[in-house]
């Protein structure tokens, strides 16, 4: 085994599912994995404190995908003064690219509201894109320090990345978030094996999702429902994954005649920018949905599906008849076109809203989906008569039992695993079925511990 020593600060994304962030120095290296946005009802406070490093002595940084809870304090970072290189897969920077220009808009009109300074601006995008640089799946290259990285495919979202560290022979395994594999659309999760440490998410480390068969069932329930009823469909829905996952899925029941042609309005500019980045990767894509693509399938197009695009189309959608499903950002209604659409319709007992995707403590798409009978929309009091349902089927994470599979195929070699990434309850969850099921030493590390690693 190495002599040396390294530690991994928990920064971000401890006690927490948002804002990850570890600081990683292995001596002759200090590396960032991801510097994520803190969401929820804590954000804002929490998003415009100082970094507890100086940002101009960090020499790299890992980004596993562009969610923005893993990238969205990134231009925060360069404009504080760090100028080292950024590193992910080429489509997580694209889609990084257009998630920023999408976010620099929103933290504008939030800073105005608040009479603060904007976290950061077009130039410092511009500067940040400037010091990214790519790597492919499977090709190590050297960082320095004697440290090799490899990027593994994470399966969560386009482009996710596990990243390997190696020296000496040991292996710290950073995995960001793990996909829900198999998927619709994207390759499986990759096995470990001989991995030494493992850095790893739990957002759903308490709970296990429905069977696919049985999410595609809900869903297509759902939607005939909502035909036959006349009823309008509201999903609140992330721009990356969830959306061309929802897409792809009804783009087959249409064109299998498993259910009717229904009006379909995709709301979200930014969902509509990151599906393009979609197109340009679909060489990412598993074996089947490549098959599909190479007889001529638009995957992501069917008969009634319309792309929304200015705000005035965006007010004729709400008040165009039943039945049509709404598909809008975000995904945990904290911003996006999804809010009009909610204002308009919760108080609708003809409406149905949907939850596709994990709603954070403190959003509002939380309280909706936890019952509250009136919420608070853009300062207005909304009483909520709208039908609520939940599939939780279509996460882009590994549900429990996932993860504990995911964390066994390379147990015999771990000697610490980190959980991380989920609110308290889920990772002291799956820590204990680590322990338990697998013999593994797990814990959970809170905001600012520090751990070593014989790394």
């Amino acid at each position: 085994m190495t002599s040396h020593e390294s530690t991994l600060t928990f920064l971000g994304g401890a006690g927490s599912v948002t804002g990850a962030h570890f600081l990683f120095e292995t001596g002759g290296k200090k590396i960032l994995i991801d510097c994520g946005l803190v969401q929820g009802s804590r954000g804002v406070e929490e998003n415009y404190v100082e970094f507890p490093y100086n940002p101009a002595d960090i020499d790299i940084l890992f980004i596993t995908h562009a969610h923005a809870d893993h990238i969205g304090r990134v231009p925060k970072l360069v404009r504080d003064g760090f100028k080292g290189v950024i590193y992910s897969t080429a489509a997580t920077r694209d889609l990084s690219a257009v998630m920023f220009e999408d976010a620099v808009r929103i933290l504008a009109e939030e800073a105005r509201k608040r009479g603060l300074a904007p976290l950061y601006e077009a130039q410092d995008i511009e500067h940040t894109l400037s010091l990214w640089q790519v790597q492919e799946y499977h090709e190590p290259f050297a960082i320095g320090d004697d440290i090799t990285v490899t990027f593994l495919d994470a399966g969560h979202i386009l482009g996710a990345a596990m990243v390997a560290f190696e020296r000496d022979g040991v292996r710290f395994v950073a995995t960001g978030d793990l996909g829900n594999s198999p998927a619709p659309l994207l390759r499986d999760t990759e096995h470990l094996k001989g991995v030494h440490y493992l850095l790893m998410e739990s957002v759903y480390g308490d709970r296990v999702h429905e069977q696919r068969e049985d999410r595609i069932a809900l869903l297509r329930a759902v939607l005939q429902e909502t035909y036959t009823q006349k009823r309008t469909l509201l999903i609140p829905s992330f721009s990356i994954q969830r959306t061309q996952l929802l897409v792809y899925e009804i783009n087959k029941m249409v064109e299998s005649g498993e259910i009717p042609a229904i009006p379909v309005y995709l709301d979200s500019p930014l969902a509509s920018k990151v599906t393009d980045v979609f197109r340009k990767y679909t060489n990412l894509f598993n074996d089947q949905v490549q098959k599909e693509i190479a007889t001529g399938d638009d995957i992501f197009a069917f008969p009634k599906f319309t792309i929304v695009d200015d705000v005035k189309e965006s007010r004729a959608v709400l008040h165009a008849p039943a039945p049509k499903v709404i598909i809008a950002g975000s995904g945990m209604s904290v911003g996006g076109r999804v809010l009009m659409h909610e204002k308009g319709l919760l108080g609708d007992p003809n409406t149905t809203i949907l939850f596709v995707g994990y709603q954070g403590a403190g959003t509002l798409g939380r309280r909706i989906q936890d019952g509250e009978k009136i919420v608070t929309i853009e300062r207005e009091k909304v009483r909520v008569r709208a039908q609520r349902k939940t599939i939780h089927g279509f996460s882009a994470h590994k549900d429990r039992d996932g993860l504990i599979a995911f964390v066994a195929d390379t147990a015999d070699s771990l000697q610490e695993v980190f959980v991380a990434m989920g609110e308290p309850r889920s990772s002291l969850f799956l820590v204990q079925r680590l322990r338990d099921f697998l013999g593994v030493q797990a814990t959970a590390p809170e905001r600012g511990d520090i751990r070593t690693l014989a790394f």
